[in-house]
């Protein structure tokens, strides 16, 4: 109730599209992700620049991954905030 009627309602319309679309970015972006035996980011990045363990590519996927995350979390609870 404390936020109800500071958004317009299209307003949460287009922040549920927007956190639908960043769902399905961290589905792909985790997807990459090098496991135990490799992953599908082997098959970008391989082994050419190794650097204390991981790739360019690795790291890079990882930064991508977290701003995503934080994104997700962020829209997450002003969904929450505006549903109650």
């Amino acid at each position: 109730m404390l936020l109800a009627g500071l958004f317009p309602p299209t307003f949460t319309g287009i922040l549920i599209g927007v956190h639908v679309l960043i769902t399905l970015l961290l589905i792909v972006l985790i997807l990459l992700h090098s496991g135990r035996g490799g992953g599908l980011s082997d098959m970008f990045g391989g082994m050419g620049s190794v650097a204390a363990g991981s790739t360019v590519v690795e790291r890079n996927l990882d930064r991508i991954t977290i701003a995503a995350v934080i994104a997700f979390s962020f829209t997450t609870l002003i969904l929450a905030l505006r549903m109650q």
